[in-house]
């Protein structure tokens, strides 16, 4: 594997208008198809193979979904006005439990794509006033636009897909079917 910045250490720098929530709405829009495409043609051996104790390319795809009520929940405290987002669970709890890999990843999938496309609705329904509300981020201590935390999920979501192509490589999975 190639080395790369762990998430927990990456920075970010959110010195765009708010005007472009659009672009990243059809950013996040875009997520849940880019990964169908990527998981259906690999078989199951492939989707569920852990490398050591990391995520196998089904975990990465079942905590992206295990994500978005974060990401929810964030929207809310920037709907009531809040000072400091609420925090997420940093030891990635949800994911660890869920035995994602003991599911079809029909249903991983369907998971992730119902509640992102959930996430996109409420985005939809802002105002555009609103994609400028801000509030710290509680792990970068920065403050956070709406716009930013979505350019902060597209972020996450790609260093995930980043993640899976490299198993799919490593594994030797491109091209496979199933």
């Amino acid at each position: 594997m190639p080395n790369r910045i762990p998430w927990t250490e990456r920075t970010f720098s959110f010195d765009f208008p708010a005007d472009l929530f659009a672009e990243l709405i059809e950013r996040l829009r875009g997520t849940p198809a880019r990964i169908e495409e990527i998981a259906r043609p690999l078989p199951a051996k492939v989707l569920t193979r852990r490398d050591g104790a990391a995520w196998s390319i089904q975990e990465n795809i079942g905590h992206l979904a295990d994500l978005e009520p974060l990401f929810a929940g964030r929207l809310d405290d920037y709907r009531a006005g809040v000072e400091k987002l609420r925090p997420a669970d940093m030891t990635n709890r949800k994911t660890h439990e869920a035995n994602h890999n003991a599911r079809p990843i029909e249903e991983v999938l369907l998971g992730f794509r119902t509640r992102r496309e959930r996430h996109v609705a409420r985005l939809e329904s802002l105002a555009p006033n609103d994609f400028a509300r801000s509030a710290i981020h509680p792990r970068l201590q920065i403050p956070m636009r709406v716009v930013d935390m979505m350019l902060f999920h597209a972020e996450h979501d790609d260093y995930h897909l980043a993640r899976i192509r490299a198993l799919i490589r490593q594994y030797g999975g491109e091209g496979m079917r199933k």
